[in-house]
């Protein structure tokens, strides 16, 4: 985990990163900020959040937000400090929305989304996101990054993460070269080739943040526990290509080449 105190731990943090796909930090942005975004989130949702008898679906989506209590907490200073570390200073391009909230309610219900997947990154102008594509320089995507909005523990539908899986996938998409695979593609076989890593779930109070290999295999899960879990899950888009080449390389890169190499 990560706090405002541990910044000058970068090298151990970016090996975690390289090593694991992902870093958590906590208190990434304020709680304040989280209660500012769920209030507007509720109205958008139709549903009434002192009335669980409204909250008739497992999983409504909601999208794009722009407003203050959604970008303000993509650019504070600890987490433009990690974007930096992650990616390099100068190649990211700063979050000018939130990208898409599914909010997850407590249901017994299946939600119908509840795969194993990593989130494609190119292509995206097609409508069937079946056929949206990654490739092993990940275009079109620095990192997945996902945002905690309300408290998540363990029965609150805290998505799940294969830890060290992005090197799987590194694999599998280096024989597909520049024009890398669909999501189609890579799900033929379920993951399988993850399927022995160990599950992390991406649990934290509200102002947390996951940032998250873009090759990271994640899924979603029902919610059991008793409260609406509120998570955003836009990507962080890159400046610049990513190199594999380049004798000097950021730590998502590097996770690449390891995997590669190894």
């Amino acid at each position: 985990m990560l706090e405002h105190s541990d910044l000058s731990a970068n090298d151990a943090r970016a090996q975690a990163f390289i090593r694991d796909g992902f870093l958590r930090i906590d208190n990434a942005f304020a709680r304040g900020l989280a209660a500012e975004a769920r209030a507007i989130l509720w109205r958008d949702t139709g549903c009434d959040p002192d009335d669980p008898s409204t909250w008739t679906k497992p999983v409504v989506r909601l999208g794009m937000y722009a407003q203050q209590p959604f970008v303000q907490p993509a650019n504070t200073p600890l987490l433009h400090s990690a974007f930096d570390l992650l990616v390099g200073p100068g190649r990211w391009q700063p979050c000018r929305s939130m990208g898409t909230f599914p909010v997850r309610f407590p249901s017994a219900e299946d939600p119908g989304d509840a795969g194993w997947h990593i989130d494609a990154s190119f292509g995206l102008e097609n409508p069937d996101f079946m056929t949206w594509r990654a490739n092993v320089r990940s275009k079109g995507r620095a990192l997945l990054m996902l945002f905690l909005f309300s408290d998540v523990g363990e029965d609150d539908a805290p998505t799940r993460i294969r830890a060290g899986s992005h090197a799987d996938i590194a694999r599998v998409l280096a024989a597909a070269g520049e024009e890398g695979l669909s999501l189609g593609e890579l799900a033929r076989n379920g993951f399988a080739e993850s399927a022995g890593r160990p599950e992390v779930l991406a649990t934290g109070a509200a102002g947390t943040v996951y940032l998250c290999h873009p090759f990271l295999v994640h899924s979603a899960q029902p919610h059991r526990g008793r409260h609406p879990r509120f998570m955003a899950q836009p990507p962080l888009l890159p400046a610049q290509p990513f190199s594999l080449e380049s004798p000097v390389r950021c730590p998502v890169e590097e996770a690449i080449r390891q995997a590669l190499n190894g």
